[in-house]
């Protein structure tokens, strides 16, 4: 997703987040209405989790508030690589408005650390996205792609922290969901790593629209063995 002490050899974090081309088109593409497709709640209710680095929450992001600091974490290097938003702040605002004013499966959050806004998520419904296609989806499966903006924070292990703390915020949460998916890009070694340490399981390699990815889950069941 992208964007994690991976989501590249610094883990830019950009964890892996689809560009906004075919990758980022697997999250924001608008798909039918269905009944119960409101996704996951509000993150922003989640409250926060406790961390050995801190107590950690999610934000649901507000443009007028968040865009500046979001275009310019999107033109960093590192993030522009996987996520493929570098540029204007049209272009950031073009990619949040598709979800924020979509069909409800994809939800645009801010992250903070002690109150201190560090790292961008897309919580999305994967069982309702484009990503569906190419594996075989559950009901309820939750996707989600990081991104940690400032470089400080990056290639120290606090992606692997923060996406652990996550996926946990998403089972807690969310009772009918039995596994949280992501889909970093195979070559973004660092990516790959930090999910596997925050205690994905790696599962398989699919061809997706432009990157090869690496299929992983954190699921309810093995939660406490990983």
């Amino acid at each position: 997703m992208p964007s994690t002490d991976t989501p590249t050899g610094s883990l830019s974090l950009a964890v892996p987040a689809p560009s906004p081309a075919p990758e980022r088109r697997l999250v924001v593409e608008r798909l039918p209405l269905l009944a119960e497709a409101d996704l996951l709640d509000s993150p922003a209710g989640w409250g926060a989790a406790a961390t050995p680095v801190g107590a950690f929450r999610l934000e649901t992001v507000r443009p007028e508030r968040d865009l500046e600091l979001l275009t310019g974490w999107m033109n960093d290097p590192e993030v522009a690589a996987y996520w493929d938003l570098a540029g204007p702040p049209g272009v950031t605002a073009a990619h949040l408005r598709a979800q924020l004013d979509g069909d409800g499966h994809s939800t645009p959050c801010i992250g903070l650390l002690d109150g201190t806004p560090m790292s961008y998520w897309e919580m999305y419904r994967a069982d309702l996205d484009p990503l569906s296609q190419y594996y075989a989806a559950q009901p309820h499966d939750t996707g989600l792609h990081l991104l940690i903006g400032d470089g400080t924070n990056r290639g120290r292990g606090l992606g692997a922290t923060l996406l652990r703390a996550v996926a946990d915020l998403v089972l807690d949460n969310q009772p009918r969901c039995t596994r949280v998916i992501a889909e970093p890009d195979i070559s973004n070694t660092p990516s790959v790593s930090a999910f596997l340490t925050a205690g994905f399981r790696y599962a398989a390699e699919t061809e997706l629209p432009e990157k090869r990815a690496a299929l992983m889950f954190r699921e309810r069941a093995l939660r406490n063995l990983l």
